[in-house]
């Protein structure tokens, strides 16, 4: 059971990687046969519903999916050691099954001319991907994708959560992933109206997301998270506030 149990955490976890590869393309309209703002075209009513759908799907298993109670439920058919890469698994799915149902909106929002301008949107779009991949890395990147758990399956060995150490951006912002994101999604140099819908659609979704699972943190780590939340903003970091 351990080496099944660890070919499927690597399995999931080359879902992940080829999900958020095409999400790179899909939101940045490159490389990508169908993308946020070049895709399938129909009556833009239809399409707006369509999108909105899609949007509130991932939303809802994203969210539902990493909640306390579903947890426990799920662990009396998922195995613990599989649950985080199950998850993973269909977080996946749900981002394939938008982009292959999403729906082209017509209408642009902005189109910078400035090549300053454009390069600036472009650097912004790659600095937000660094930091939501390196913001993994700095709490456990096998651990959030399950390749953790399974591998202590796979050794026998009994399940420990990693230690969280407050490095230089959570010392920042309680969210750098999510910001990662943020940033991502709306520096476009272009932006069309299907990437807006994505973008605000995204948006809500981490607002309501973080206020979800900082809710849980308190109830789980108490006072110590409180302070830590009072100290800390929830995403966009304070430059001359010093820690």
């Amino acid at each position: 059971m351990g080496s099944l149990a660890l070919g499927y955490g690597l399995a999931c976890y080359l879902a992940f990687l080829a999900s958020f590869a095409y999400l790179v393309g899909f939101v940045g309209d490159f490389g990508v046969p169908r993308s946020v703002s070049a895709g399938s075209a129909g009556r833009p009513g239809t399409a707006l519903l369509v999108d909105l759908a899609l949007l509130a799907l991932f939303g809802l298993q994203h969210s539902l999916m990493a909640r306390p109670g579903f947890k426990r439920a799920w662990a009396r058919i998922v195995p613990p050691a599989l649950e985080r890469s199950t998850y993973v698994l269909c977080s996946s799915l749900a981002l394939v099954l938008l982009f292959r149902c999403w729906r082209t909106l017509p209408g642009t929002v902005w189109n910078f001319q400035s090549p300053v301008l454009r390069l600036a949107a472009w650097a912004g779009f790659g600095a937000g991907i660094a930091l939501a991949l390196v913001s993994t890395f700095l709490i456990s990147h096998a651990d959030l994708f399950g390749l953790r758990q399974v591998w202590f399956r796979f050794r026998r060995r009994p399940y420990r959560e990693p230690e969280f150490r407050l490095s230089a951006v959570y010392a920042r912002t309680r969210h750098p992933l999510m910001l990662g994101f943020l940033v991502t999604f709306w520096s476009a140099p272009t932006m069309s109206a299907g990437r807006l819908l994505f973008a605000l659609g995204c948006t809500c979704y981490i607002l309501a997301g973080t206020h979800c699972e900082e809710r849980d943190l308190l109830r789980t780590l108490g006072p110590g998270y409180a302070r830590y939340r009072r100290e800390v903003p929830r995403f966009f970091p304070i430059p001359w506030k010093r820690r």
